[in-house]
Protein backbone atom coordinates (compact mmCIF):
# COMPACT_ATOMS: atom_id res chain seq x y z
CA UNK A 1 0.00 0.00 0.00
CA UNK A 2 1.50 3.13 -1.42
CA UNK A 3 0.57 7.00 -1.35
CA UNK A 4 1.97 9.54 -3.21
CA UNK A 5 3.50 12.95 -1.65
CA UNK A 6 3.24 15.55 -4.31
CA UNK A 7 5.01 18.90 -4.18
CA UNK A 8 2.61 21.10 -6.53
CA UNK A 9 5.68 23.89 -6.73
CA UNK A 10 4.54 27.84 -5.77
CA UNK A 11 1.66 28.58 -7.19
CA UNK A 12 1.73 28.65 -11.09
CA UNK A 13 0.31 25.31 -12.35
CA UNK A 14 2.77 24.80 -14.90
CA UNK A 15 5.72 24.50 -12.10
CA UNK A 16 4.85 20.96 -11.17
CA UNK A 17 7.28 18.59 -12.20
CA UNK A 18 6.40 16.32 -14.88
CA UNK A 19 6.30 13.40 -12.97
CA UNK A 20 4.43 15.14 -10.45
CA UNK A 21 1.38 16.03 -13.00
CA UNK A 22 1.46 12.42 -14.43
CA UNK A 23 0.63 11.50 -10.86
CA UNK A 24 -1.92 14.04 -10.80
CA UNK A 25 -3.70 12.95 -14.11
CA UNK A 26 -3.61 8.94 -12.61
CA UNK A 27 -4.84 9.54 -9.08
CA UNK A 28 -8.30 7.99 -8.15
CA UNK A 29 -8.09 10.35 -5.42
CA UNK A 30 -6.10 14.02 -4.53
CA UNK A 31 -6.17 15.54 -1.27
CA UNK A 32 -4.57 18.92 -1.95
CA UNK A 33 -3.59 21.80 0.92
CA UNK A 34 -6.16 23.94 -0.91
CA UNK A 35 -5.31 27.28 0.71
CA UNK A 36 -1.91 27.63 -0.88
CA UNK A 37 -2.34 25.12 -3.73
CA UNK A 38 -3.53 26.41 -7.36
CA UNK A 39 -7.35 25.13 -8.57
CA UNK A 40 -5.92 25.34 -11.97
CA UNK A 41 -3.80 22.83 -10.94
CA UNK A 42 -6.07 20.56 -9.01
CA UNK A 43 -8.47 21.23 -12.29
CA UNK A 44 -5.81 19.04 -14.34
CA UNK A 45 -6.79 16.13 -12.32
CA UNK A 46 -8.24 12.84 -13.76
CA UNK A 47 -12.28 13.68 -14.15
CA UNK A 48 -13.06 10.82 -12.35
CA UNK A 49 -11.05 11.07 -9.42
CA UNK A 50 -12.13 12.44 -6.27
CA UNK A 51 -10.13 15.79 -5.04
CA UNK A 52 -10.75 16.79 -1.59
CA UNK A 53 -9.46 19.69 0.31
CA UNK A 54 -7.01 19.23 3.43
CA UNK A 55 -7.19 23.19 4.70
CA UNK A 56 -9.94 22.47 7.59
CA UNK A 57 -8.80 19.11 8.38
CA UNK A 58 -6.79 18.07 11.74
CA UNK A 59 -3.62 15.68 11.18
CA UNK A 60 -5.54 12.79 12.48
CA UNK A 61 -8.63 13.42 9.80
CA UNK A 62 -5.92 13.47 6.98
CA UNK A 63 -4.35 10.39 7.70
CA UNK A 64 -7.70 8.46 8.27
CA UNK A 65 -9.16 9.12 4.84
CA UNK A 66 -5.74 8.49 3.43
CA UNK A 67 -5.84 5.22 4.82
CA UNK A 68 -9.42 4.64 4.60
CA UNK A 69 -9.14 5.53 0.76
CA UNK A 70 -5.72 3.67 -0.16
CA UNK A 71 -7.08 0.53 1.79
CA UNK A 72 -9.91 0.69 -0.91
CA UNK A 73 -7.55 0.14 -3.31
CA UNK A 74 -7.28 3.79 -4.47
CA UNK A 75 -4.11 5.45 -5.79
CA UNK A 76 -4.14 8.27 -3.67
CA UNK A 77 -1.93 11.89 -4.17
CA UNK A 78 -1.11 14.36 -1.51
CA UNK A 79 -0.14 17.56 -3.53
CA UNK A 80 1.75 19.99 -1.61
CA UNK A 81 2.60 23.60 -1.96
CA UNK A 82 5.97 24.16 -3.17
CA UNK A 83 8.73 21.70 -1.96
CA UNK A 84 7.41 18.84 0.37
CA UNK A 85 10.89 18.64 2.11
CA UNK A 86 10.64 22.58 3.27
CA UNK A 87 8.33 22.85 6.06
CA UNK A 88 5.65 20.66 4.39
CA UNK A 89 4.30 19.14 8.24
CA UNK A 90 5.06 16.03 5.67
CA UNK A 91 7.06 13.76 8.69
CA UNK A 92 4.25 13.72 10.88
CA UNK A 93 1.69 12.13 8.43
CA UNK A 94 4.35 9.81 7.40
CA UNK A 95 4.85 8.71 10.86
CA UNK A 96 0.84 7.82 11.66
CA UNK A 97 0.97 6.35 8.13
CA UNK A 98 3.71 4.17 8.45
CA UNK A 99 2.08 3.00 11.57
CA UNK A 100 -1.04 1.64 8.63
CA UNK A 101 1.64 -0.26 7.01
CA UNK A 102 1.65 2.25 3.67
CA UNK A 103 4.43 3.48 2.00
CA UNK A 104 5.09 6.77 0.83
CA UNK A 105 6.91 8.19 -2.43
CA UNK A 106 7.77 11.87 -2.11
CA UNK A 107 7.95 13.61 -5.71
CA UNK A 108 9.79 16.93 -5.28
CA UNK A 109 8.82 20.25 -6.65
CA UNK A 110 9.91 23.94 -7.06
CA UNK A 111 10.37 25.58 -3.81
CA UNK A 112 9.16 29.01 -3.41
CA UNK A 113 12.41 30.24 -1.92
CA UNK A 114 13.64 29.18 -5.61
CA UNK A 115 10.41 30.84 -7.35
CA UNK A 116 11.00 33.91 -5.39
CA UNK A 117 15.00 34.46 -6.36
CA UNK A 118 13.72 33.85 -10.04
CA UNK A 119 11.64 36.17 -9.77
CA UNK A 120 13.65 39.04 -8.61
CA UNK A 121 16.53 37.79 -11.06
CA UNK A 122 18.65 36.57 -7.86
CA UNK A 123 21.64 34.25 -7.65
CA UNK A 124 21.73 33.37 -3.80
CA UNK A 125 25.08 32.42 -4.31
CA UNK A 126 28.19 34.51 -5.74
CA UNK A 127 31.74 33.75 -6.18
CA UNK A 128 33.56 35.89 -3.43
CA UNK A 129 30.76 37.05 -1.77
CA UNK A 130 29.10 34.72 -0.83
CA UNK A 131 28.36 30.68 -1.04
CA UNK A 132 26.08 29.82 1.65
CA UNK A 133 22.43 29.80 1.73
CA UNK A 134 20.48 29.13 4.60
CA UNK A 135 16.84 28.24 4.81
CA UNK A 136 15.49 29.03 8.13
CA UNK A 137 12.12 30.46 9.90
CA UNK A 138 11.81 33.65 12.53
CA UNK A 139 11.12 32.24 16.10
CA UNK A 140 7.24 32.55 16.18
CA UNK A 141 4.45 30.53 17.72
CA UNK A 142 6.79 27.73 16.78
CA UNK A 143 9.72 27.46 19.02
CA UNK A 144 13.12 27.12 17.22
CA UNK A 145 16.33 25.40 18.76
CA UNK A 146 18.27 27.60 20.53
CA UNK A 147 21.32 27.14 18.30
CA UNK A 148 19.49 27.97 15.26
CA UNK A 149 17.79 31.13 17.00
CA UNK A 150 18.28 33.84 13.65
CA UNK A 151 20.49 36.16 15.34
CA UNK A 152 23.00 32.83 15.73
CA UNK A 153 22.30 32.21 12.39
CA UNK A 154 22.93 35.39 10.65
CA UNK A 155 26.37 35.61 11.93
CA UNK A 156 27.68 33.48 9.37
CA UNK A 157 26.67 36.46 7.00
CA UNK A 158 25.56 34.40 4.23
CA UNK A 159 22.09 34.91 1.92
CA UNK A 160 19.46 34.18 4.38
CA UNK A 161 15.74 33.02 3.28
CA UNK A 162 13.10 33.24 5.51
CA UNK A 163 9.87 31.13 5.48
CA UNK A 164 6.64 31.91 7.18
CA UNK A 165 8.06 34.97 9.23
CA UNK A 166 6.02 37.98 7.50
CA UNK A 167 4.14 38.61 10.63
CA UNK A 168 7.86 38.78 12.37
CA UNK A 169 9.92 41.67 10.99
CA UNK A 170 10.72 43.59 13.82
CA UNK A 171 12.06 40.74 15.73
CA UNK A 172 13.76 39.82 11.92
CA UNK A 173 15.52 43.19 11.93
CA UNK A 174 16.06 43.56 15.30
CA UNK A 175 18.38 39.76 14.75
CA UNK A 176 20.19 40.81 11.82
CA UNK A 177 21.21 43.98 13.31
CA UNK A 178 22.27 42.03 16.33
CA UNK A 179 23.93 39.76 14.39
CA UNK A 180 26.20 42.30 13.05
CA UNK A 181 24.49 43.07 9.79
CA UNK A 182 24.42 46.73 7.99
CA UNK A 183 21.27 48.41 8.37
CA UNK A 184 21.55 48.78 4.62
CA UNK A 185 21.49 44.83 3.34
CA UNK A 186 19.11 44.41 0.37
CA UNK A 187 16.36 42.51 1.15
CA UNK A 188 13.75 41.25 -1.43
CA UNK A 189 10.32 40.09 -0.30
CA UNK A 190 8.06 38.08 -3.00
CA UNK A 191 4.70 37.28 -1.70
CA UNK A 192 2.81 34.70 -3.90
CA UNK A 193 5.39 33.62 -6.16
CA UNK A 194 4.47 32.89 -9.81
CA UNK A 195 0.57 33.55 -8.66
CA UNK A 196 -1.13 36.31 -11.06
CA UNK A 197 -1.19 38.70 -7.83
CA UNK A 198 2.61 38.12 -6.96
CA UNK A 199 4.26 41.01 -5.22
CA UNK A 200 7.57 42.00 -5.35
CA UNK A 201 9.31 44.60 -2.31
CA UNK A 202 12.63 45.37 -2.32
CA UNK A 203 14.21 47.28 0.64
CA UNK A 204 17.17 46.83 3.42
CA UNK A 205 17.02 45.16 6.26
CA UNK A 206 16.34 48.69 8.06
CA UNK A 207 12.95 49.20 6.27
CA UNK A 208 12.45 46.14 6.05
CA UNK A 209 9.29 46.29 8.88
CA UNK A 210 8.44 49.53 7.30
CA UNK A 211 7.65 48.36 4.37
CA UNK A 212 6.10 45.22 4.80
CA UNK A 213 3.57 47.33 6.06
CA UNK A 214 3.23 50.10 3.85
CA UNK A 215 2.63 47.03 1.34
CA UNK A 216 0.09 45.17 3.61
CA UNK A 217 2.00 42.26 3.29
CA UNK A 218 1.35 39.85 6.54
CA UNK A 219 1.41 35.96 4.98
CA UNK A 220 2.33 34.20 1.72
CA UNK A 221 6.01 36.06 1.82
CA UNK A 222 9.45 34.88 1.09
CA UNK A 223 12.31 37.12 2.41
CA UNK A 224 15.52 37.04 1.11
CA UNK A 225 18.33 39.10 2.74
CA UNK A 226 21.54 39.68 2.02
CA UNK A 227 24.30 41.18 -0.59
CA UNK A 228 23.21 38.47 -3.25
CA UNK A 229 20.39 40.61 -3.11
CA UNK A 230 21.71 44.15 -4.59
CA UNK A 231 19.56 45.39 -6.81
CA UNK A 232 22.64 46.41 -9.32
CA UNK A 233 25.12 42.93 -8.62
CA UNK A 234 24.69 42.79 -12.07
CA UNK A 235 27.56 46.04 -12.25
CA UNK A 236 29.72 44.66 -10.00
CA UNK A 237 32.88 41.90 -10.93
CA UNK A 238 32.01 38.95 -9.30
CA UNK A 239 32.70 36.32 -11.71
CA UNK A 240 33.07 32.74 -10.97
CA UNK A 241 36.26 30.00 -12.29
CA UNK A 242 34.11 28.14 -14.27
CA UNK A 243 33.87 30.30 -17.20
CA UNK A 244 37.45 31.76 -16.47
CA UNK A 245 39.35 31.40 -20.14
CA UNK A 246 42.50 30.62 -17.79
CA UNK A 247 40.63 27.86 -15.37
CA UNK A 248 41.45 24.39 -16.46
CA UNK A 249 38.42 21.85 -15.82
CA UNK A 250 37.73 18.10 -17.34
CA UNK A 251 36.33 19.56 -20.08
CA UNK A 252 38.25 22.72 -21.06
CA UNK A 253 42.20 23.37 -21.18
CA UNK A 254 43.19 27.21 -19.80
CA UNK A 255 44.40 29.64 -21.73
CA UNK A 256 46.73 31.91 -20.05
Amino acid sequence: MKIYIVGAGPGDPDLITVKGLKLLQQADVVLYTDSLVSEELTSKANSEAEVIKSSGMALDEMVDLMVDKVKQGKMLVRLHTGDPAMFGATMEQMALLKKEGIECEIIPGVSSVFASAAAVGAELTIPELTQTLILTRAEGRTPVPELEQLKNLASHHSTIALFLSATLTKKVTKEFIEAGWSEQTPVAVVQRATWPDQKIVRTTIENLDKDMREHGIRAHAMILAGWALDPNIHEKEYRSKLYDKEFTHGYRKGVK
